[in-house]
């Protein structure tokens, strides 16, 4: 089990103790378990800004360790392809709008059809309602009525005939203007994004291009973050993992800080196993003073497991192979086994098999 310098009473107890010295005893002291760690610093709601448009970068507006706020303007392309695309919606959609007005040509020239159908219905049914009275009076012939009867339902049927087609027609041209104002939408949309904006307030850790480069689709332009709003990813080696609970005190130093130590507490398991490096990931959140947000700061942790006070304790250095020490009795030494509790990497708690007058020589 490796650690950084984590620093207890029973560690300086210690300090003095060397291996090959004289037969020493079991002590009672306070004993922390920990697991080591390593891993890096990174910001929440870490993000790579990519453009959704293909353009040239015509205005790149921050730098690396920029302050941004959500919906900040961080990038603006120049697209020759999406402004035309946009013209052309704009202009269809007045074009349609243009239809739909009173001075329209395509609706004047069917109301007009309109109203001369009107016209005639009304001449017909007039002259229909004289050739009845005349064929009651005997004043004109059956023929003659048939032919005025006829040519008033004709007048009639011209004219609702004229009156759908201005309907259907005014129905066609408000879909055509909603169609075409929804196509201007779309490239308003597409246009968008040429201006490319922050999702989250935070900070700037990289960027990747300049102004003049080529953006297409799908290409990176930044790596931002939330700034202040930070944690720690850790390794977990494979055989202590199933020590790991959530909730547990975490102790993280960094090289950039000396010997300061700061406090955290696990905040999230991840169950998948890395089989790069035998290690399961741990994320643990600052529970007090924060580092600067620097992205990747390498950092070294020991997950404390438990802290067991006054418990009866033996130098690790004594242990031989994993719960085995070397005994002196009467001048003679001897193996023997002992049941192991919490341990660190300076101390092994002995649960039973020795006691604090038994006398443990180093096996070296």
């Amino acid at each position: 089990m490796k650690t950084f310098l984590y620093i207890t009473a029973a560690t300086l107890a210690l300090a003095a103790c060397k291996r090959g010295s004289e037969a020493i005893t079991p002590t009672y002291k306070d004993l922390t378990e920990a697991v080591y760690a390593s891993g890096s610093v990174y910001p929440r709601n870490e993000y790579t800004v990519t453009a959704d448009a293909q353009g040239v970068l015509r205005q790149r507006l921050v730098n690396e360790g920029d302050s941004i706020r959500r919906n900040q303007l961080l990038f603006v392309l120049e697209s020759a392809t999406e402004d035309a695309r946009r013209q052309a919606a704009a202009n269809v959609y007045r074009q349609s709008q243009a239809n739909l007005r009173g001075s329209s040509p395509v609706l004047a020239e069917l109301e007009a059809q309109v109203r001369n159908a009107q016209t005639r219905l009304e001449n017909d049914s007039i002259n229909y309602a004289r050739f009845r009275d005349l064929y009651a009076q005997n004043a004109t012939s059956k023929a003659e009525l048939e032919r005025a009867e006829l040519n008033y339902k004709t007048a009639r049927n011209t004219l609702r005939a004229q009156q759908n087609a201005l309907v259907r027609t005014r129905d066609q041209l408000r879909l055509e203007a909603a169609n075409s104002r929804s196509q201007l939408v779309t490239t308003e949309v597409a246009g968008s994004h040429t201006r490319i904006r922050s999702f989250v307030d935070g900070k700037v850790y990289e960027v990747f291009k300049e102004p003049g480069e080529v953006v297409r689709p799908g290409e990176q332009l930044a790596l931002v973050g939330s700034g202040r709003d930070i944690y720690a990813q850790l390794s977990v080696d494979e055989s202590d993992f199933g020590k790991i609970r959530v909730g547990q005190e975490v102790l993280i130093k960094m090289d950039i800080y000396a010997d300061k130590v700061f406090k955290a507490r696990v905040a999230k398991i991840y169950p998948k196993l890395n089989r790069a490096d035998q290690s399961f990931r741990v994320d643990a959140e600052f529970t007090g003073e924060r580092p600067e947000a620097y992205y990747g700061l390498t950092v070294e942790a020991n997950i404390v497991i438990s802290q067991n006070q006054r418990v009866l304790t033996i130098p690790k250095s004594y242990v031989i192979g994993k719960d085995s020490v070397l005994v002196e009795e009467d001048g003679k030494q001897r193996k023997v086994r002992f049941t192991k509790g919490a341990e660190n990497f300076d101390l092994v708690e002995v649960k039973s098999g020795l006691t604090e007058q038994t006398k443990i020589v180093s096996a070296e």
